[in-house]
Parts: structure tokens; sequence; C-alpha cells
């Protein structure tokens, strides 16, 4: 990742601040993250998607992701409430 911020494999992935998390970092590379969402899978996360980096938390603006991904996000907790 660029700015020199600190992520570590599984931080917790997130849209806001305070919402629960999607997903999880699986790999952290110079420019882009590999995030496991939940349910989902994995999908390169470009760093500039990433709003935020704090105790363990990435934020992510989620608009700048493919419709495929935000529909996955939508929906990364839907086999919990079954």
């Amino acid at each position: 990742m660029s700015k020199n911020v600190q992520v570590q494999i599984g931080d917790e992935v997130m849209a806001h601040k305070d919402s629960q998390k999607f997903g999880a970092v699986r790999e952290v590379h110079p420019h882009e993250l590999i995030i496991d969402i939940e349910g989902f899978g994995d999908i390169r996360l470009p760093a500039g998607a990433v709003l935020a980096v704090h105790d363990g938390k990435i934020v992510v603006d989620v608009r700048k992701l493919p419709d495929q991904v935000q529909n996955a996000i939508r929906h990364a907790h839907d086999l919990e409430t079954q």
C-alpha cells in the first residue's frame, strides 16, 4: 500500500468506520490489497479505494469498486440470517 500505512494480513475491511466488517485482508501489495469478502471470495482492492486505515481496520469507498463487488459486499452477511 502506498502512503506508508501499516496494513496487515487479517485486518478487517468495512464500508464505514462504524459498520460491520465484510471481509479481511489476505495479502498486502504496494498498490493493492487482496481481500476476502465473506460469502464471495478474494478480490483485488486498489489502494485508491482505501479511505482510512486505523486500529486493524480498513475503511473502503465501496463506490469505487465494480458493481459485482459492491453487490457481494451488500450480501456478505446474508448466510448469517438464514
